[in-house]
């Protein structure tokens, strides 16, 4: 709550890529220069979120002075206007995202990779994107093409996540992000009737908690049996012991997306190639710091940054 009411959203500026998606889609880039040749730092944003996000301007800004060029990926339907950035950016095809899509990303980074061999790429995921990043590493242990990656307030647990979001504190979010996510979903419907064939849009407009709105959106639109079918299969919980790429994961105990006691399994179930650092406090994707309320720093932010410099050659900063 901190980072929405008092963290800017333009702290880099952006040089805007359309990539074609194999499907026939649009996935929508957002670069921040640096050093030629110098690595670059992929990042993956939440539910909702995009390039202009408060953590993903921050990590950028971040990452930039780290001597590191930046790519965020918009997740389809997420990219915003840069001249208007309350504005989303419909995307072409009836689709959407979701927690377990993997294939922009692998695609991303595979035309990435193309241009610049030589160049190292890291890479990092918050939140959602932090579980569709680790469920990547998990799906292609044996890649080559990022080097290092780090993940902040990953849901790990999909389904005891929505359970946990029905309570208390959780319903704040809920009632932040189900109306924004019905009104794309009723765009589609609109646009292309095979989508309001396939989802029950009433139940979706009725839904006060993800799992219902799961069940009658997200799952049948993305080819799911159901809301447990979806998580189930989504999960990076699941993916965690095939990871053999060296990756960070950073989550607070009191993160209201998810019941501490699943990062227990968490730690059981990660590979060896995963570091799990666990804070007491942080909420989801916060970790203020600092003791002056106007010249706060963001600590998971600052973490990452600098792991993955580091992981890549460039843990000097130059």
């Amino acid at each position: 709550m901190w980072g929405q009411f008092t963290r800017p959203r333009t702290l880099v500026s952006f040089e805007r890529e359309i990539l074609a998606a194999p499907d026939g889609d649009q996935l929508v880039l957002d670069h921040v220069d640096g050093p030629p040749g110098s690595p670059r730092f992929v990042l993956l944003h939440g539910l909702e979120g995009s390039s202009y996000s408060v953590y993903a301007q921050g990590m950028m800004m971040l990452a930039r002075a780290a001597g590191l060029r930046g790519t965020v990926l918009n997740f389809r339907s997420c990219a915003r206007d840069p001249r208007d950035v309350t504005r989303w950016l419909p995307n072409d095809r009836p689709r959407l995202y979701h927690s377990g899509e993997t294939s922009d990303f692998d695609h991303v980074v595979r035309e990435l990779a193309r241009r610049e061999p030589e160049t190292p790429i890291v890479a990092a995921g918050v939140s959602l994107g932090g579980n569709v990043l680790l469920k990547w590493l998990g799906e292609n242990p044996e890649q080559r093409l990022v080097c290092a990656a780090a993940t902040v307030s990953v849901p790990y647990d999909l389904s005891a996540g929505a359970r946990h979001l029905a309570c208390r504190i959780g319903r704040l979010y809920t009632r932040h992000f189900l109306p924004t996510l019905y009104a794309k979903i009723a765009g589609l419907a609109r646009r292309f009737p095979e989508v309001a064939e396939r989802v029950d849009l009433e139940r979706a407009r009725r839904a006060r908690d993800f799992e219902p709105f799961d069940d009658a959106a997200t799952a049948p639109l993305h080819g799911f049996a159901g809301a447990a079918d979806y998580y189930g299969r989504s999960s990076s919980l699941r993916y965690l012991d095939r990871i053999t790429t060296p990756t960070l994961c950073i989550s607070a105990q009191d993160d209201p997306f998810l019941p501490s006691r699943v990062l227990d399994d968490v730690r059981d179930a990660a590979s060896p190639a995963v570091e799990l650092v666990v804070t007491p406090r942080g909420g989801h994707c916060g970790f203020v710091a600092g003791r002056h309320p106007r010249r706060p720093g963001y600590w998971a932010e600052e973490l990452v940054v600098r792991w993955l410099a580091e992981h890549c050659g460039r843990g000097d900063g130059r």
